[in-house]
């Protein structure tokens, strides 16, 4: 059935070299705007495969971009290759094994999503080549999705505004259109400025830098007793003010991470822990600055083209996996818990099913959700144009993402297999939209009644620019 699709057909004709880039990227795991090692391999990858290619978009050295086709409607495809920190694990071994104490790894599959993302990118430039038809593909090769909010930058800087339709993908236990629920999010760095004093001979004449700190804290904990039961808010200390206890310290910053479903809430949320804040700064007489270090919005869904990708879906079939992607995948599932087994089924409506290793099955596009989200830039790309997203099994059933499992799988059969099958699917959905002005206008239509509704505003301000990393060594 895989076999019988001669956009199918594209895709597995390149499938060898892109597997290859995958396992590249894994084994060369760079977080968010340093992944100038992944960037280079598919910088390589676009030009061997005759993109026109665009390096640095929206001032990001970290970003590319590759575009075939002269005329006609825009579809993107969207890439991304950034890993985690602290995740290192070595491939295909069912232990907990770093290959390097505190190192990256590639916990949520971005060494797959790129590589996929840019084989159907080629499948489709190798489509209308052959098929003669006016239109262009164009893929997003997209850094420091793990927090860093690339895509944001490049909505914000109008990446997307001659596109048609954008298409993504995202490694994951099951087989499904991607539901479009996620967290809208902003990163802020708020920094106390306080007075040093000896903490013993003259505390009387020092500012707690450190004190406003965690007065802040206090002050948005008890704040979450009075938000909406989806809101989340974070924190992590950037600069605790230093390691002496008997000085005072001066200066102390603290990164709040704060989410909400829907932007407008995000915008309320912020707006209130800016005051705490400043309470915190009034009541230990120190000074309070801040900066945004990031901020995304939450998904929109498009019914009309998560319908013509469930109908690729279910087309193609469920992944084509084997006995030994099974016997591997069971053996990580003895290192998980039943309640992050079950999870998976949660998260599809579905009963568990204890026996289930891999997914064999194609999700319902309406189907129920239990558990909580996340957030992802994706969400701003869905606010500039219509966009869908696929979500394709690459690991056991139950696999914790942002967990070493993930990282023991990224390199496995099974997850290259879960990798050409997306590239399929999404190639598939881009020929559909290509070919039907109906679909397109219908998604252009579902995108517009959201926007009427709410319209979008950035979560990063215009003055804040992208945290560029300098590239190691």
């Amino acid at each position: 059935m895989q076999n019988a699709n001669p956009l199918w057909e594209l895709v597995d004709a390149r499938k060898d070299r892109f597997i290859d880039l995958a396992d590249r990227v894994f084994d060369t795991p760079e977080t968010l705007y340093r992944e100038y090692r992944s960037v280079a391999e598919h910088r390589q990858a676009l030009h061997e495969m005759g993109f026109r290619v665009t390096e640095g978009p929206a001032g990001i050295p970290t970003a590319i971009l590759g575009e075939a086709g002269d005329e006609g409607p825009v579809i993107a495809i969207l890439g991304e290759y950034d890993a985690l920190p602290g995740l290192s694990q070595a491939p295909g071994v069912a232990e907990h094994r770093p290959l390097e104490q505190g190192g990256n790894g590639h916990g949520c599959g971005h060494n797959l999503l790129g590589a996929a993302a840019l084989l159907a990118a080629t499948a489709v430039k190798d489509w209308l080549e052959t098929a003669g038809i006016k239109a262009r593909v164009r893929y997003y090769g997209c850094p420091a999705e793990e927090g860093g909010a690339a895509k944001t930058y490049m909505v914000r800087e109008g990446l997307f505004d001659d596109v048609t339709a954008a298409i993504s993908w995202h490694p994951a236990t099951f087989t499904a259109v991607n539901e479009a629920r996620s967290l809208a999010n902003t990163r802020i760095d708020f920094t106390f400025h306080g007075k040093a004093a000896h903490a013993a001979g003259a505390p009387e004449l020092g500012r707690s830098a450190l004190d406003a700190v965690e007065l802040m804290n206090v002050g948005v904990n008890y704040m979450r007793e009075h938000m909406p039961d989806d809101a989340r808010i974070h924190y992590a200390y950037l600069d605790a003010g230093g390691v002496a206890p008997n000085v005072v310290q001066a200066r102390a910053t603290v990164r709040q991470l704060i989410r909400a479903r829907h932007l407008p809430d995000l915008q309320g949320l912020v707006a209130r822990v800016r005051k705490i804040a400043e309470g915190a700064s009034l009541m230990t007489e120190t000074r309070v600055t801040s900066h945004v270090y990031s901020g995304v919005s939450n998904l929109l869904g498009n019914r009309p083209l998560e319908e013509a990708m469930q109908a690729e879906l279910e087309r193609l079939g469920p992944v084509p996996f084997d006995e030994d992607d099974r016997a591997f995948a069971r053996e990580i599932q003895k290192t998980l818990t039943p309640e992050e087994i079950r999870a998976t089924f949660r998260r599809i409506g579905m009963k568990p099913d204890p026996s289930l290793a891999l997914c064999d099955f194609i999700a319902p596009l309406d189907r129920t959700h239990e558990g909580g989200d996340g957030s992802t830039d994706v969400g701003d790309v869905s606010w500039a144009v219509p966009t869908v997203q696929a979500r394709v099994t690459t690991c056991a059933v139950g696999t914790p993402f942002h967990t070493w499992q993930t990282v023991a799988q990224g390199k496995t059969p099974a997850a290259h297999k879960g990798m050409v099958y997306a590239a399929k699917v999404m190639a598939a959905t881009a020929r559909a939209v290509m070919q039907n002005p109906a679909l397109a206008e219908a998604a252009a239509r579902t995108h517009r009644e959201h926007l009427n509704e709410t319209p979008y505003a950035c979560p990063i301000p215009p003055e804040i620019t992208p945290p560029v990393m300098v590239e190691d060594g």
